[in-house]
Protein backbone atom coordinates (compact mmCIF):
# COMPACT_ATOMS: atom_id res chain seq x y z
CA UNK A 1 0.00 0.00 0.00
CA UNK A 2 1.29 3.41 -0.86
CA UNK A 3 1.76 6.14 1.71
CA UNK A 4 -0.21 8.51 -0.54
CA UNK A 5 -3.29 6.32 -0.29
CA UNK A 6 -3.04 6.24 3.50
CA UNK A 7 -2.74 10.03 3.62
CA UNK A 8 -5.74 10.44 1.31
CA UNK A 9 -7.84 8.18 3.54
CA UNK A 10 -6.76 10.14 6.61
CA UNK A 11 -7.56 13.44 4.93
CA UNK A 12 -11.00 12.28 3.89
CA UNK A 13 -11.62 10.99 7.41
CA UNK A 14 -10.67 14.32 8.98
CA UNK A 15 -12.78 16.25 6.46
CA UNK A 16 -15.81 14.02 7.03
CA UNK A 17 -15.43 14.29 10.80
CA UNK A 18 -15.32 18.10 10.66
CA UNK A 19 -18.35 18.33 8.38
CA UNK A 20 -20.16 15.79 10.55
CA UNK A 21 -19.56 17.85 13.70
CA UNK A 22 -20.66 21.09 12.03
CA UNK A 23 -23.88 19.53 10.78
CA UNK A 24 -24.61 17.85 14.10
CA UNK A 25 -24.22 21.11 16.00
CA UNK A 26 -26.46 22.87 13.49
CA UNK A 27 -29.18 20.34 14.20
CA UNK A 28 -28.94 18.59 10.85
CA UNK A 29 -28.43 15.06 12.11
CA UNK A 30 -29.93 13.53 8.98
CA UNK A 31 -27.36 15.20 6.74
CA UNK A 32 -24.65 14.35 9.23
CA UNK A 33 -25.40 10.65 8.89
CA UNK A 34 -25.49 10.98 5.11
CA UNK A 35 -22.05 12.65 5.07
CA UNK A 36 -20.62 9.88 7.25
CA UNK A 37 -22.06 7.21 4.99
CA UNK A 38 -20.80 8.90 1.85
CA UNK A 39 -17.32 9.18 3.38
CA UNK A 40 -17.26 5.44 4.00
CA UNK A 41 -18.40 4.76 0.44
CA UNK A 42 -15.70 7.02 -1.03
CA UNK A 43 -12.98 5.33 1.03
CA UNK A 44 -14.22 1.86 0.08
CA UNK A 45 -14.20 2.87 -3.58
CA UNK A 46 -10.59 4.00 -3.21
CA UNK A 47 -9.63 0.68 -1.63
CA UNK A 48 -11.25 -1.52 -4.28
CA UNK A 49 -8.09 -1.76 -6.37
CA UNK A 50 -6.03 -2.75 -3.32
CA UNK A 51 -8.56 -5.44 -2.39
CA UNK A 52 -8.46 -6.75 -5.97
CA UNK A 53 -4.67 -7.06 -5.77
CA UNK A 54 -4.93 -8.79 -2.39
CA UNK A 55 -7.44 -11.34 -3.67
CA UNK A 56 -5.38 -12.10 -6.78
CA UNK A 57 -2.31 -12.63 -4.60
CA UNK A 58 -4.21 -15.00 -2.31
CA UNK A 59 -5.49 -16.92 -5.33
CA UNK A 60 -2.00 -17.27 -6.77
CA UNK A 61 -0.52 -18.39 -3.46
CA UNK A 62 -3.13 -21.08 -2.87
CA UNK A 63 -3.51 -22.00 -6.55
CA UNK A 64 -7.23 -21.37 -6.71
Amino acid sequence: MEIGLILKIGGIGILVACINQMLARAGRDDLSAFVSLSGVVVILAMLMSEVRVLLSTVRSVFGI
